[in-house]
């Protein structure tokens, strides 16, 4: 791979069903009866991630996180569009208020990869994408909420966003007097490297807010060395870095999965931090984990790593002000 720039690398992006098939030496049968319509949520994965994927195998961890199915198109009654009840927590252009002391920006609605059981897949990003003239009120929400000491930077992807939007955006938020702590969710250190390059470091090491990084990864398949050394790079501009995984049926559902991940991450230098139960979003039901299900797997993850390399498993309820921790008996 010889593409000059990070966003040149997402352009080449693979967004067709029949070319991961080929690539891989799928059968198409092997997962649909008939054509799929994938309604507004295509596939997307940056061609780095796509060769972790193992060619031949149709239960390959990855390529169900990314491949669509047919029971995308089924509609259940559990499962909605909104399954966080997200549009009633949404008071301004572009901020989401769900738990105290904290605030959610909607930086973009783009991703560098569509991970099938997104939650905001079907998310109105086109009401809620903040440009900068929707800055100002941003801020005055902000300061007129004085309890909100961290801004969260989310999506979509934060890290999508150009150096000078995001740096500016930051410097911004930096301003505001009760505003102390920076927090970035982001999958793209995971699935698009490439995109920590040193000017965005700079960004990140050079404001005086406390900073976080809260990664996503659900398998260790998904990590290697370069991601390794990328990591190595963002703790050195002074982020502390966690991970959040979900609990996926037929990706990760196993302790064992699960004792290696958190082992590997943390040799990366990074904080196990949220084991999370499906948000059941339409279409995603073929990655359900029962609750029974997880808290067995829970029990094993307790009983095999110290509490340090244990993440907490939560549900997220809509409505409720925190994320609900689910324990064992």
């Amino acid at each position: 791979m010889n593409y000059s720039s990070w966003q040149n690398i997402l352009a080449n992006s693979t967004t067709n069903i029949q070319d991961i098939l080929n690539k891989f030496s799928l059968n198409v049968g092997d997962f649909y009866d008939q054509p799929l319509e994938i309604d507004n949520f295509p596939i997307k994965i940056p061609p780095g991630f796509l060769k972790k994927i193992i060619s031949g195998d149709p239960n390959d961890p990855i390529l169900k996180q990314i491949l669509p199915s047919a029971s995308e198109i089924i509609k259940l009654k559990n499962y909605s569009y909104d399954p966080l009840l997200e549009n009633q927590s949404n008071p301004t252009h572009g901020i989401l208020h769900k738990f105290k002391g904290r605030a959610l920006v909607t930086m973009t609605g783009n991703c560098a990869i569509h991970c099938r059981y997104c939650f905001r897949k079907h998310f109105d990003y086109q009401a809620n994408t903040p440009s900068k003239k929707h800055w100002s009120k941003i801020k005055e929400y902000l300061i007129n909420h004085s309890d909100i000491f961290e801004i969260i930077l989310s999506g979509g992807d934060p890290l999508i966003n150009n150096d000078h939007y995001l740096g500016d955006f930051i410097q911004m938020i930096s301003s505001i007097p009760n505003i102390t702590t920076l927090r970035i969710h982001s999958r793209v250190p995971i699935v698009l490297p490439e995109r920590i390059t040193p000017s965005l470091l700079d960004i990140i090491a050079n404001t005086k807010l406390m900073k976080v990084m809260v990664v996503h990864t659900n398998h260790p398949q998904e990590l290697d060395q370069q991601i390794n050394s990328k990591i190595r790079l963002l703790k050195n501009a002074g982020l502390t870095i966690f991970n959040q995984s979900v609990l996926l049926a037929g990706v990760n559902n196993k302790a064992n999965i699960l004792i290696d991940l958190s082992k590997l991450l943390f040799s990366y230098g990074i904080i196990p931090y949220y084991l999370n139960m499906l948000d059941q979003v339409t279409g995603s039901q073929k990655f359900y984990v029962k609750q029974k299900d997880a808290l067995n797997i829970y029990q094993i993850l307790l009983s095999s790593l110290p509490g340090y390399l244990v993440p907490k498993l939560v549900q997220e309820h809509p409505n409720l002000p925190y994320k609900k921790p689910l324990f064992t008996h």
